[in-house]
């Protein structure tokens, strides 16, 4: 959802431009456009405003401006859906959520993350028109009925993040076509799912009856893992949902302390496996995760020390280090909640 600006004041060239910039301008990857009412009647100003900062004062605004009507974008989409349907058909795919992960090899699904990112663009772009005929509403929902869609968002998702994992891992010595994908996760993010509605919708969830719900577990899963804000914790959230018991009522308070709970025992439970398929010590090893995340700075002579025990020459100490980084890596960048770890970027080679 983007920014709203209500004009009513008269405005004129400069100002009533820089007015429209300032609202639909892209701030962050919530606010991927703005809507724009007028209660002055101002059409008159805002075609002479457009044609002098277009440079093209002699054509009318309407031949200027970049919306396109609907049913242009209606059309589009419908070629964008079929245009998908036929790749998935070159894999010998059906063209659903859950095929897409059935796709062999990277440049499979580079493909798939582009067309469907297309979808996902022109769908955001009917999103903003408020004047859609019952029978063009009608037509977009039957092209990509929205619980399909969310769950092919959430599909896209999903792959995007190991796209980019690769991405940020390799960087230059990551293939071509990984290094040049743009994944648009503004797209992918809408401002009114923040995290405290979703708290609240699971609250709402486990405190109403089985068989009463408006929204099934199924269905709540789906929106969070169809929204890119929670592309880092979404597998935690679902794991959680999961673990509720249907009818037994809990506050959002309870909800919140109860997920934080989850995670931080999830943690718990990730440390040791780490520490025991490392043969190290799991206190010693959650001390040293805990300084790093502390002091935000990772130490190389700390990570030496955990290994000292083990009383290994240079060699094996090296491998053993770097192997362990390997399994701690995405670990302390999930507790770091997209905070940059100093010192890290050198073991991700």
């Amino acid at each position: 959802m983007g920014l709203n600006i209500y004009v009513d004041k008269n405005l004129k060239y400069h100002g009533l431009i820089q007015a429209f910039s300032r609202t639909n301008r892209v701030l962050n990857d919530t606010k991927p456009y703005g809507n724009i009412l007028d209660f002055r009647q101002q059409t008159e100003a805002v075609d002479t405003a457009i044609g002098l900062f277009s440079g093209q004062a002699s054509k009318p605004a309407k031949e200027i401006w970049l919306v396109e009507p609907a049913a242009e974008v209606i059309h589009k989409y419908e070629h964008a859906i079929k245009a998908m349907e036929k790749f998935m058909a070159t894999k010998n795919l059906v063209c659903e959520p859950e095929a897409v992960y059935n796709l062999k090899g990277d440049t499979a699904r580079i493909e798939f993350v582009n067309r469907f990112k297309e979808v996902q663009r022109l769908k955001t772009q009917l999103d903003q028109y408020t004047d859609l005929e019952p029978e063009q509403k009608t037509k977009i929902e039957a092209l990509l009925p929205k619980d399909q869609l969310l769950s092919f968002r959430s599909t896209y998702l999903e792959t995007a993040k190991r796209l980019k994992e690769i991405q940020d891992k390799q960087g230059n010595q990551a293939p071509a076509a990984v290094q040049q994908l743009d994944f648009e996760f503004v797209l992918f993010a809408s401002s009114i799912i923040d995290y405290d509605y979703i708290m609240a919708l699971i609250a709402r969830y486990a405190s109403e009856a089985p068989g009463k719900q408006k929204m099934s577990r199924d269905q709540l899963i789906s929106l969070i893992q169809s929204d890119a804000k929670f592309i880092d914790e979404r597998d935690d959230i679902a794991e959680y949902i999961s673990t509720l018991e249907a009818g037994k009522a809990l506050d959002e308070k309870a909800i919140r302390e109860g997920f934080e709970r989850f995670k931080a025992d999830k943690h718990v439970k990730a440390l040791a496996s780490i520490a025991a398929k490392h043969s190290l010590e799991v206190t010693t090893l959650q001390t040293f995760v805990d300084t790093t995340l502390r002091r935000m700075v990772f130490d190389g002579e700390q990570l030496s020390e955990l290994f000292a025990p083990q009383e290994l020459g240079w060699k094996a100490r090296t491998k053993a280090e770097l192997a362990l980084m390997e399994d701690l890596i995405p670990l302390l960048k999930k507790l770091a909640q997209g905070r940059e770890i100093s010192g890290l970027g050198a073991y991700e080679q």
